[in-house]
């Protein structure tokens, strides 16, 4: 099992944040790796709500759909895959700062399927990974 927490503050407010990193087809403009994204359940956004994805990490397709399984305005919103290549769960986290947002990603996911014997080194992956896609968000939303 991996598990990886990244955390970063953006100059922007929450809600802003939130509305952003939730509506999951952003995706692939700020997270590297992502070529599509797209929702699979009419709106608004909640608990049960679902969306496709198609990535490529380490040089393999990786097709997922996720269905929300924690949704709190503004606040977090949980994703787990329901269908795919590589089990995952995510965790979205925004929190008012003085000064901006401190966004927190969680993400776990179980690499034996695909990966079981390089799992320490998927764990350093994805870790490099989130952090350089938070970067990217930040980079993005502060400069929009």
């Amino acid at each position: 099992m991996i598990k990886v927490v990244v955390s970063n503050t953006i100059n922007r407010p929450h809600d802003q944040v939130f509305s952003y990193i939730a509506n999951f087809e952003n995706n692939p403009k700020w997270q590297g790796g992502m070529v599509d994204a797209r929702f699979t359940s009419q709106g608004p956004l909640g608990v049960g709500s679902t969306y496709e994805q198609v990535a490529t990490f380490l040089g393999k397709e990786i097709k997922t759909t996720f269905k929300v399984v924690e949704y709190e305005e503004n606040k977090r919103i949980k994703i787990e895959s329901i269908k795919s290549t590589f089990p995952i769960t995510v965790t979205r986290i925004v929190e008012p700062q003085t000064e901006g947002t401190k966004v927190t990603a969680i993400v776990e996911g179980d690499a034996s399927k695909v990966f079981k014997i390089a799992q320490p080194f998927m764990k350093l992956m994805v870790k490099q990974s989130v952090k350089s896609d938070y970067k990217n968000l930040k980079k993005q939303l502060e400069h929009s």
